[in-house]
């Protein structure tokens, strides 16, 4: 698991479609997180969730394409949910922000600097969480307006707002340097200075004269470019139009999904393009990366639903080339 108190309402720009990629492809396709799940498979473990959310969500599954924030997060936490024993696993293991790991300490916190992008952060924040400490300019952004509002109404502190506590606390705990969940939001939500929107299809995801300061220090990506590209040859243009967004020698962690082909949205079966662990290395190579770390995990029998058929995650820490 990765990681505005003032922030003004008219800082979050209007926009049409879905996380990360063009509305008119598919009718809904994911951001930092897998979109929604079939009908009758929400699972919240902890209890984090309204039970009237996850009633609507049960209830009506389609009524994401309506726009629905409560609804559309409770589909992406059920993702969340499933993947968490992987995404709590990568930071620790590849010391991909500053803290605990196995690998040298030039290495442990090599990623860090003023100014961050999340690409396609869907209504989701834990992807942020441990990053929040070494980055004081972040960037979220979603194709999808109802995810923006949706980050807005947490960022804010409004009433309605998704209560991400107990992965804050997990995340906490992961870290082990004694911070408090309290503190860990209250940086989370200084640090995070715009919410925009992208589109990864285009030469220019976040359009021309975009409020993000550019080119960033870093980028991080969770389960957005293969949710939302038709085949491997729009993966590889998303990743191309992304890095664009890098300054040389910038960090890219990159976190998806491995070999999935197809997902349920409600009654709607959504396809995805599968890749498997060398075409994410080779993709990466040709955006002019060099791999510093690609790790993957297989999703165990007990978190095989049945609605998707996802069979592991892949986790990537790469750096830009100086010169591309």
């Amino acid at each position: 698991m990765s990681q505005l108190g003032c922030l003004a309402q008219d800082t979050f720009p209007l926009g049409q479609g879905r996380g990360g990629g063009r509305g008119h492809q598919r009718p809904i396709l994911a951001g930092a997180g897998s979109l929604p799940r079939a009908k009758g498979h929400w699972t919240d473990p902890e209890g984090s969730h309204s039970r009237k959310t996850m009633e609507m969500a049960l209830q009506n599954p389609l009524s994401i394409w309506r726009g629905d924030p409560g609804v559309l997060t409770a589909w992406y936490l059920e993702r969340q949910a499933r993947c968490r024993p992987a995404l709590a696993c990568f930071p620790r293991g590849a010391g991909m922000w500053a803290g605990r790991g196995e690998r040298s300490e030039t290495q442990i916190g090599e990623v860090s600097g003023r100014t961050l992008i999340d690409i396609g952060s869907g209504p989701t924040i834990y992807q942020l969480l441990s990053a929040c400490a070494h980055f004081e300019d972040i960037t979220m952004t979603d194709f999808l307006e109802a995810n923006r509002q949706e980050l807005g109404l947490w960022l804010r502190e409004e009433p309605g707002a998704f209560d991400w506590s107990v992965y804050s606390q997990h995340v906490c705990l992961i870290e082990g340097k004694g911070e408090s969940w309290q503190e860990k939001e209250r940086q989370l939500r200084a640090r995070v200075k715009r919410v925009l929107p992208i589109d990864v299809h285009q030469s220019q995801p976040l359009g021309a004269g975009s409020l993000a300061p550019l080119p960033a220090d870093a980028l991080v990506s969770a389960f957005c470019l293969e949710a939302v590209s038709p085949d491997l040859a729009s993966f590889q243009r998303a990743l191309d139009h992304i890095t664009t967004l890098l300054r040389p020698g910038g960090h890219l962690l990159l976190i998806g999904a491995l070999e999935e082909s197809w997902y349920l949205a409600g009654e709607a079966r959504l396809a995805v393009v599968p890749v498997c662990e060398e075409e994410v290395r080779e993709a990466l190579e040709h955006s002019g990366y060099e791999v510093r770390d690609l790790r993957t995990y297989t999703m165990p029998a007990r978190l095989q639903t049945g609605v998707d058929d996802v069979k592991g995650i892949f986790f990537t820490w790469a750096q830009k080339k100086v010169g591309v």
